[in-house]
């Protein structure tokens, strides 16, 4: 096996799907196809299940999954050993981050550190809360940007984004929901399914988010499979039929004409992205990045 088709797997697993990994890749997609293929026909076993809602991995795809992160993450691990024999004191900063961040955040505190440490090279990974604390704890990334700040004092974390979500619907479902001001009350939502994420991903924001929808009355139906990873092509396909409505932030992502986004009445939802290192970490460039995500937050 090779680095880069281990790679192109742990990206397509990140990403929930191959049209969206080739994209971050910067490849098409049937040459990613033909990537993961012959991968398997290698192996010898099959390593992903497609289906409608994405891919998810087989149980021999589950521990490539481990496997191939690991050897990544010491490949990883030995380039910023070497950087420091280049003269320049570049290194690499390994980012984990979820697969919503409000536009701009991202980018504005990278092209920071572009300005301040240019011979820091980044690579960022889509990977859930728990994935990311996980990772964090086996020094594969450097820092994250989780959903919920974990309790110990082996991390340092700073508060860089609130968010109040609004609700995802069909827009003529939303007309009729809406009030006076435009924005529409939790409670109105009841009857509808909720196009929700796994509790694994993310367990102790998953409990303060479906404590407070059911306190508003909304059954809240079986939870989403554990592993599914909900991309937006599936939240706006569930919400687009009518039944189903999904939770977004702002300015989510372009909509298609079917769909709207609306606020709901009160911001009873509120959603916090922390930034999160080790916390026995000195390095100037992690310093850089993290001062520039809280400025890029409170500017």
């Amino acid at each position: 096996m090779e680095l880069r088709e281990l790679r192109a797997f742990v990206v397509v697993v990140e990403e929930g799907g191959l049209s969206a990994a080739a994209r971050r890749l910067h490849i098409s997609q049937p040459a990613l196809s033909q990537t993961i293929g012959g991968l398997e026909r290698r192996i010898g076993v099959k390593l992903l299940v497609r289906g409608s809602m994405g891919v998810r991995t087989t149980d021999a795809g589950a521990t490539l999954l481990r496997e191939a992160r690991a050897v990544l993450a010491r490949h990883d691990q030995a380039v910023r050993a070497m950087a420091a024999y280049t003269g320049d004191g570049g290194g690499v900063l390994r980012i984990g981050i979820p697969l919503e961040l409000p536009p701009g955040l991202l980018d504005s505190a990278l092209a920071e550190l572009a300005g301040s440490r240019p011979g820091t090279k980044v690579q960022a990974r889509h990977l859930s809360t728990a994935e990311q604390l996980a990772a964090l704890q086996a020094d594969e990334i450097d820092v994250g940007l989780l959903r919920e700040r974990p309790p110990g004092e082996g991390l340092d974390a700073t508060l860089v984004v609130r968010e109040n979500l609004g609700v995802l619907l069909a827009a003529e479902q939303a007309a009729e929901l809406a009030g006076p001001s435009g924005s529409i009350a939790l409670d109105a939502l009841a009857g509808l399914e909720w196009v929700g994420f796994p509790r694994s991903g993310s367990p102790a924001w998953y409990d303060e988010l479906t404590a407070i929808l059911r306190s508003h009355g909304l059954d809240l139906g079986p939870a989403a499979p554990e592993g599914q990873i909900l991309i937006p092509d599936v939240k706006l396909a569930a919400v687009g039929a009518g039944r189903a409505f999904a939770l977004a932030p702002p300015d989510w992502q372009s909509l298609p004409d079917h769909v709207t986004w609306s606020p709901l009445a009160g911001h009873p939802l509120v959603r916090r992205t922390w930034a999160v290192w080790p916390a026995a970490s000195r390095r100037r460039d992690l310093g850089r990045f993290v001062a520039a995500l809280d400025r890029t937050a409170t500017g």
